[in-house]
């Protein structure tokens, strides 16, 4: 059996990555140290990293990678970099600009142009491969998370040809940039393999075995890629999202409640039990979600931290589940039963490690938002937000916000944000704002979603779960205003979120939205339809959507 070797610098998730290879019928072995003889023995090597340039560069160098690494290319044996791992083959980045790269490739990397488009970029997008580049398919959609890319013209297109490499190409808006690199024995991909589903899994198949299968596809399949510059490039994101709690007997159940009560009607209901995290995860990764999202509402508060049901469930559910996953609950500085404080950056390390790819942090995010504007519009370095991001990038910290509508006489009646509704309530009043809610809905806070999500874009967040009570269980579709509101108020991604009853409320959001990922529960969970039900209706409509 053939034995990868993974350099582990605690840059991100690893446990899915090794998931894949396992899955693959392979052997999966970490290196942490330089001085491993595991090294120095490796057959195949990857370089994994996630988050921040200068982080992942500087603890290569700190931790005494570099020369061994360097040794091993020299000696002619297979590498492949991911994302960050694919960015240290370059000289440097403007994300870090003290950091130095390995320096394989004389290019920079700079951030995209966040004028026109959501930054980070995240979503499934297509690649086209020049030259060869272990089965690369230009009708395959792979999953990228980032905001730095070595960014493409005509010029440096030129010099990277002149060097020997191989480059499989994608564009997100106009800024066409690389997606992944050959040269002899050194590969590595801009985007994750191992959370690109079926065709992130052959390449990595493809890449232990040193293969370059011929790609072969009809000028009808072909003609459809052409010019498919829509929504940047990036095909519509459809996410799975399961409420996770034990239930009065305490078995860990996912469950969806009408505005967050999760109990049956009756009195004194039992919860409502849908059924178990890790088989439903599973069935919506087959049906086609393109991420699937667990939301800790109880965040298992009498367990000792290492022993959290959810970090068993994210495990298991790696294994099989190959797209992005996120978690939210209990993402926050805490106290352990034993009494001892363990920093919110801890908490989402041991999630990372588990196999989370993004946390979601909810009141704590509100609670920040305070802060920011208590400081005078800045932070102070401590916020959740700011401590995870710092290390993993912003990409993997997600805000998650549970507003609701409050009407009043005009702008002038609150200082929060307002928008003047299509939809007046029963007293005439035209003017509305989004009030944020904490504590799973059941504490109110002066402060709307405008102001939160953009003090959390500024601290350091990198996406927008946006919930709406008023819509919760409701199944009438989501509030477009509010999207629309939160779009207004920042450049990251925004995920719709609650209300959706049928895929026709997919296409409205889509259609009348500028939102970046489209969130599914409760008819998912009851039945009613599946995210393949959803994936085909868009399609059907004009939607560019994610079907292998």
């Amino acid at each position: 059996m053939t034995t990868v070797h993974i350099i582990d610098v605690e840059s991100g998730n690893l446990r899915s990555l090794v998931n894949a290879i396992e899955y693959l019928g392979f052997q999966a072995k970490l290196i942490s140290r330089a001085d491993d003889p595991e090294l120095a023995a490796a057959k195949v090597l990857l370089l994994p990293g996630v988050g921040n340039f200068g982080h992942f560069v500087d603890n290569l160098a700190s931790r005494s990678f570099e020369q061994p690494l360097r040794k091993y290319i020299a000696s002619g044996r297979p590498i492949m970099g991911i994302c960050v791992g694919l960015q240290a083959f370059f000289k440097g980045s403007e994300e870090s600009s003290a950091s130095k790269g390995l320096g394989f490739l004389d290019h920079q990397l700079t951030k995209f142009n966040a004028s026109k488009k959501p930054v980070p970029a995240i979503g499934w997008n297509t690649c086209t491969p020049q030259g060869k580049l272990y089965g690369i398919d230009p009708c395959h959609r792979y999953y990228f998370v980032h905001s730095y890319a070595a960014v493409l013209n005509n010029d440096s297109k030129k010099a990277l040809s002149e060097a020997g490499w191989d480059i499989a190409v994608s564009k997100y808006g106009s800024e066409e940039y690389i997606a992944a690199i050959s040269k002899e024995n050194i590969f590595a991909t801009q985007f994750h393999p191992e959370k690109s589903g079926h065709a992130g899994l052959a390449i990595i198949k493809n890449f232990i075995e040193q293969k370059h299968p011929a790609i072969y596809h009809s000028a009808q399949e072909n003609a459809l890629l052409l010019n498919d510059y829509s929504n940047y490039g990036l095909s519509r994101r459809i996410i799975a999202c399961l409420d996770v709690r034990a239930n009065d007997q305490g078995d860990l159940v996912v469950t969806k409640g009408d505005q967050y009560d999760v109990r049956e009607k009756e009195e004194g209901g039992n919860v409502r039990n849908l059924g178990k995290p890790v088989e439903m995860a599973k069935t919506y990764y087959e049906q086609g979600a393109d991420e699937v999202t667990f939301l800790n509402i109880t965040s298992f508060r009498d367990c000792p931290l290492r022993d959290t049901p959810m970090l068993d469930v994210l495990k298991m559910a790696a294994k099989t589940v190959f797209v992005p996953l996120t978690v939210g609950g209990g993402i926050k500085d805490v106290t352990d039963v034993d009494g001892k404080v363990v920093p919110a950056l801890q908490v989402a390390t041991l999630y990372f490690q588990s196999g989370a790819d993004k946390v979601s942090i909810g009141t704590d995010a509100v609670y920040a938002a305070e802060k920011y504007y208590a400081l005078g519009g800045r932070g102070d370095g401590t916020s959740p937000i700011e401590t995870i991001s710092k290390p993993y990038g912003a990409q993997a910290v997600v805000i998650s916000v549970d507003p609701k509508r409050v009407y009043v006489d005009g702008p002038e009646s609150t200082k929060n944000k307002t928008l003047k509704t299509k939809f007046p309530n029963e007293k005439g009043q035209e003017w509305c704002w989004y009030q944020c809610t904490i504590k799973g809905g059941r504490e109110s806070r002066d402060i709307g979603v405008w102001e939160v999500t953009r003090a959390c874009e500024a601290l350091g967040a990198g996406e927008v779960l946006l919930n709406c009570i008023d819509k919760d269980g409701s199944n009438s579709g989501y509030d477009l205003e509010l999207i629309e509101h939160a779009k207004d108020a920042v450049r990251i991604p925004i995920i719709a979120s609650s209300g959706a009853g049928s895929p026709k409320h997919f296409e409205e959001a889509f259609e009348n939205t500028r939102a970046d990922a489209c969130l599914g529960a409760g008819m998912f969970h009851r039945g009613e339809y599946t995210v393949a039900d959803v994936k085909k209706h868009l399609l059907n409509k004009g939607y560019k959507v994610r079907m292998d």
